[in-house]
Parts: structure tokens; C-alpha cells; sequence
């Protein structure tokens, strides 16, 4: 059974930082691709980030890049998103997922975490 637990959002003023964390358990995950999805109200879910958990590549939401890093601790199964110069528009629930790298589709979902940015 594939867990995905997130951890660190909350509140913060614009141009801040948060990091979130994200717990995989239940599997050998090297074959697998992890991203980070959000939702903002009224708004449909949408890709933020995704690394490949073997070979470390990236991929990034356009408005996001050069201010949010994802990267992968494989020995302790967890994936970070450290977000930076954070905009009122960043603000959403935050979802981790996995996928088997070969997959169209994330299978494995977290329960969310919110981040809200203040102006």
C-alpha cells in the first residue's frame, strides 16, 4: 500500500519561502516518477513539479521556475519542494503523487497541504 504523506505548508507573506516534505512509504520507488500538483479554489489542478526518483531529472510548471526546487532524499524516501519568492497566486492546496515513470497517469495521491500567501 503506497503512502504519501505531505507536510510543511501554512501561511506566509509574499516574496517568503515555505518547504514542503513528502513521506513515500509502501514500495521501492526507483522506478517511479514523484510530482507536486496544486488547486486553488475555483481553479481545476494543475502540475507544479515532477523529479524522476533514479535519475533525478526535473520538470517545472513555467511560472514557477527559477523560484521552486524539487529534489528527492532517495535514502529517506522523501520529496521536497522548496518554494521561494512566493507570489498571492501561489496559493492552494499543495498534493504530492507518484507514478510508475512509464505511466501517463499518477496513480498515488497525499492528502494535501495549504499554502496561502499573503500580499
Amino acid at each position: 500500500q503506497v503512502q504519501l504523506v505531505e507536510s510543511g505548508g501554512g501561511l506566509v507573506q509574499a516574496g517568503g519561502s515555505l518547504r514542503l516534505s513528502c513521506a513515500a512509504s509502501g514500495r521501492t520507488f526507483s522506478s517511479y516518477a514523484m510530482g507536486w500538483f496544486r488547486q486553488a479554489p475555483g481553479k481545476e489542478r494543475e502540475f507544479v513539479a515532477a523529479i524522476t526518483w533514479s535519475a533525478g531529472r526535473t520538470y517545472y510548471l513555467d511560472s514557477v521556475k527559477g523560484r521552486f526546487t524539487i529534489s528527492s532524499d532517495n535514502a529517506k524516501n522523501t520529496v521536497i519542494l522548496q518554494m521561494n519568492s512566493l507570489k498571492p497566486e501561489d496559493t492552494a492546496v499543495y498534493y504530492c503523487a507518484a507514478k510508475i515513470y512509464s505511466s501517463s497517469e499518477y496513480s498515488y495521491w497525499g492528502q494535501g497541504t495549504q499554502v496561502t500567501v499573503s500580499s
